[in-house]
């Protein structure tokens, strides 16, 4: 078999330092890091997000990161508003998570389905892992082209059109969207499944490939720079 380079991910990080950034970003939420090192990380996760070309992806992170930090700053006491003590409860919470949901998205939009199962091969992680995993990758992409099809065929009809619709209608949304979009998520996760194993991903002996991966220089520096920023914090040098 004849082995070419991925050229099509030159732009992006290796997957498996992408899944170190979704473990890093997940460590954060459970050591609970200061205001500074969860700036500084979110910052090293929008990096990656933007070289990678998702701008308006990049946009809407930095600003609702923005927008969440200021009202978990706002004291409701000194403002006599004591009803924002929720809203910054709130802000806090989805503040922390976010961390999660941008390292997520960047693993989940930069890498090609191939380029993981070989990422997860390298780390030799069992067959059983690897087929969940490249059917999920698979799974959101084909439910989101779904749901754009069933609000185009909804438009059509003039059935909750606009953005707005369905807030205006929500029991045609129910009706109309969720409930085939759900009984179609069997069927397409049943479908991917079939043809990981029919494309011989549950083969036993030693797998090729024709995707060729490997962890460049940024790489490590990306790497050492979420480790460096999360012990620092861990040790209580940033707080």
């Amino acid at each position: 078999m004849t082995f070419s380079h991925d050229t099509s991910n030159q732009r992006t990080l290796d997957p498996r330092t992408k899944l170190f950034l979704l473990l890093a970003a997940n460590l954060m939420l459970f050591f609970h890091v200061s205001v500074i090192t969860q700036i500084i990380m979110v910052v090293l996760f929008l990096i990656p997000l933007a070289v990678a070309g998702r701008w308006k992806l990049t946009m809407n992170f930095a600003l609702t990161y923005a927008t969440l930090t200021g009202l978990g700053f706002l004291d409701p006491e000194a403002l006599g508003l004591p009803w924002l003590h929720v809203v910054s409860a709130v802000a806090v919470g989805c503040t922390m998570m976010l961390p999660c949901f941008i390292t997520g998205a960047y693993a989940f939009t930069t890498t090609s389905p191939s380029a993981f199962i070989c990422a997860m091969r390298r780390m030799h992680a069992p067959e059983s892992v690897v087929i969940p995993c490249v059917v999920v990758i698979r799974f959101f992409p084909t439910i989101a082209e779904d749901y754009r099809q069933i609000r185009n065929a909804m438009a059509l009809r003039g059935i909750a059109a606009g953005g707005w619709g369905l807030v205006h209608h929500p029991a045609q949304s129910l009706e109309y969207i969720l409930i085939p979009l759900l009984m179609n998520a069997t069927n397409v996760a049943q479908d991917l499944s079939v043809a990981a194993l029919t494309k011989g991903l549950g083969r036993k002996g030693e797998h090729t490939s024709r995707t060729e991966i490997h962890m460049r220089i940024v790489d490590w520096l990306m790497m050492i720079a979420v480790m460096v920023s999360l012990a620092l914090d861990i040790a209580g040098v940033i707080r």
